[in-house]
């Protein structure tokens, strides 16, 4: 019988891996064979992802890190190449929230924030981790939009520009790098079941969880080598 799992060999990193869309997607992808490199600012919470990945009989590894900090991406990368020599697929995940305020009442720190962690770190991340893919000629980029980069977002305007923006960045980048052999897609879920989201007047029982976003993941990073999916639009099935 044939063990073999589709992932194996290859190494998954993933930002923003210690809790909610980003630890599904770790655990998914260490499911499937990854070795999991799971990045992120708080040590706890990825050493916490990392036991339910080790426990289920998986392999994680945690690094410590800043995605608003590009030196921090950069040794994460250095010890990624050390460690493994490759990187097959990275999955930009850490993203910040804000939806209190419109625009115009917004702090400037509070959109610097969110612009710089939501669209900044992902040019860190791809930046310090793609020239590994490029050598490799191979190689998956998953970056977790939203659906807010699609449709207006009263009072969360920084966060839906910084979502646009990040589409716009996505799809340059997947032209870029096609001639490498490199796919860049985009998942673009509605409302999840996170601390990230806005819960006022939703019925968590009807939203997305951070498996079905894990789930478009494993979907993207087993395509056929001839096909490119270049966005995945999830949506719960019911309104909530």
């Amino acid at each position: 019988m044939d063990t073999r799992q589709p992932l194996d060999g290859q190494v998954a990193v993933v930002t923003g891996a210690g809790r909610g869309i980003g630890a599904a997607i770790a655990r998914k992808l260490a499911s499937m064979g990854a070795a999991a490199v799971l990045c992120g600012r708080t040590p706890s919470d990825l050493q916490a992802t990392a036991r339910d990945i080790t426990e289920a009989g998986g392999r994680a590894e945690v690094v410590a890190c800043d995605v608003m900090e590009m030196h921090q991406l950069e040794h994460a990368a250095a010890r990624v190449q050390a460690t493994f020599g490759r990187t097959d697929v990275l999955v930009n995940n850490a993203g910040v929230g804000g939806f209190h305020d419109p625009l115009h009442m917004l702090l400037p720190e509070d959109w610097e924030r969110i612009l710089n962690t939501n669209l900044r770190g992902v040019y860190y991340a791809i930046r310090a981790f793609a020239p590994m893919m490029i050598h490799a000629y191979s190689g998956h980029i998953i970056n977790i939009s939203s659906l807010a980069g699609k449709n207006a977002l009263p009072n969360g305007a920084a966060y839906a520009a910084s979502k646009w923006g990040l589409n716009g960045l996505s799809y340059s980048v997947a032209e870029e790098l096609r001639g490498h052999n490199i796919r860049v897609s985009i998942v673009c879920p509605g409302s999840v079941d996170t601390e990230l989201s806005p819960h006022a007047g939703k019925d968590p029982r009807k939203m997305l969880q951070p498996e079905d976003v894990a789930h478009a993941v494993a979907m993207l990073v087993t395509q056929a080598p001839q096909s490119f999916v270049s966005e995945i639009l999830l949506r719960p099935t019911q309104k909530p």
